[in-house]
């Protein structure tokens, strides 16, 4: 028993139940271990994949890939082709555009005829399933047997 109150290990303890150090050469203790104990390589997690999409800047509907110079969005019916759809809109830059443009753009939601204009796209993780369903299919999903 020690004269130590509390056992945490400390400066004090360096040299206190510490096994013997082992010869070189010699196998460690416990059980060996084999090839077929240990996986080939880590594991990989079954992630759910990812996809590009394109949502209207106002409402975060799905819209189509490909934005024509008249598209609006078949949700709220804002214009599409406007600055705050473009990849290159940012309120930090100059005339709040990345690209090099001589004049402001106002408003930035409304329709734009700009040449540098391209839809900006977002990475999302694919959640649900390739079906489209509805929010009552869905929840009869939930007590399927």
């Amino acid at each position: 028993m020690s004269d130590r109150k509390y056992r945490q290990r400390g400066y004090q303890d360096d040299g206190r139940d510490k096994p013997p150090p082992r010869e070189p050469g010699t196998a460690p203790a416990g059980p060996p271990k084999t090839r077929a104990d240990r996986p080939e390589g880590p594991r990989t997690p079954n992630m759910p994949g990812f996809r590009s999409v394109v949502r209207c800047h106002r409402c975060g509907h799905l819209v189509g890939a490909v934005i024509l110079v008249n598209t609006a969005c078949a949700k709220c019916g804002v214009a599409l082709h406007c600055c705050a759809q473009c990849e290159s809109f940012d309120p930090g830059a100059r005339y709040e555009c990345m690209q090099p443009i001589t004049a402001r753009v106002t408003p930035k939601d409304a329709f734009t005829t700009c040449q540098y204009f391209e839809a900006r796209a977002t990475v999302e993780r694919e959640t649900g399933s390739a079906r489209q369903t509805t929010s009552r299919s869905a929840f009869d999903d939930l007590f399927k047997i």
